[in-house]
């Protein structure tokens, strides 16, 4: 009885050896030559933050051209273009969220869900940032 439970805990020891380390610390990984699931899980977070930072650059250029445009209007109750852009951003967030969630639903207990989910958003964020681009573009 006593080897049997020195054997438990010398696997037990095994087992948080060998477990993930969970830390506010990201390993550092070469995401073009990412091999394991935990590389291109962190990869996709990383391509994600970098969609979502374009998005952020963009967003202010955006946003101070709506209100450039509301500044150009005489009327008051004319003005609301810089208003109606951070409704139609509010509602954009709500579904990329929400369709990226959905998207990784298929992927419900696996690995690679979160990697599913992060190339979602980083995709619609791509896409989001491309059409406030399009909205200042001179015709």
């Amino acid at each position: 009885m006593m080897k049997l439970l020195a054997l438990f805990v010398v696997c037990g020891c095994v087992v948080l050896a060998d477990g993930p380390a969970y830390s506010d610390d990201t390993p550092e990984v070469d995401c073009d030559n990412a091999n394991t699931q935990m590389e291109m899980n962190i990869c996709a977070g990383e391509d994600y933050d970098a969609a979502d930072a374009d998005l952020n650059a963009q967003w202010k250029i955006t946003r101070k051209a709506m209100a450039d445009i509301d500044a150009d209007i005489d009327e008051p109750d004319d003005q609301g273009a810089e208003k109606a852009l951070l409704a139609a951003q509010r509602a954009w967030i709500q579904y990329r969220d929400g369709q990226c969630e959905a998207v990784a639903f298929g992927y419900y207990g696996g690995s690679m869900r979160p990697m599913v989910e992060q190339s979602c958003l980083a995709d619609l964020t791509r896409k989001r940032t491309e059409e406030l681009k399009a909205m200042i573009e001179e015709p």
